[in-house]
């Protein structure tokens, strides 16, 4: 379960980079090539296995000025999403 306190990294199967070719940020793992939208990108770069979910909140909150209650919302559900769907993991403490 994803909540503020989760702590989280990509899990090891997975590879999140800018390709070139697409000129985009492309999340891959084994047979499989996901396309995030800007948001999900925005919140991918701060996915780093010592953010909490609620520091990263913060750091979108500050760097887009929009209300944290909101953001908070929809960057738990994304998180819990791509968790549920393996791309991410709880990172050891």
């Amino acid at each position: 379960m994803v909540d503020s306190a989760s702590v989280l990294r990509l899990a090891p199967h997975i590879v999140f980079r800018f390709d070139e070719t697409r000129r985009r940020w492309i999340m891959m793992a084994p047979e499989r090539l996901m396309l995030p939208d800007e948001q999900a990108v925005e919140i991918l770069k701060l996915v780093d296995g010592k953010a909490s979910v609620a520091a990263i909140v913060d750091a979108l909150a500050a760097r887009f000025n929009a209300p944290r209650q909101e953001i908070a919302g929809d960057v738990t559900e994304m998180l819990q999403d791509l968790a549920d769907k393996g791309c991410l993991a709880h990172a050891e403490r």
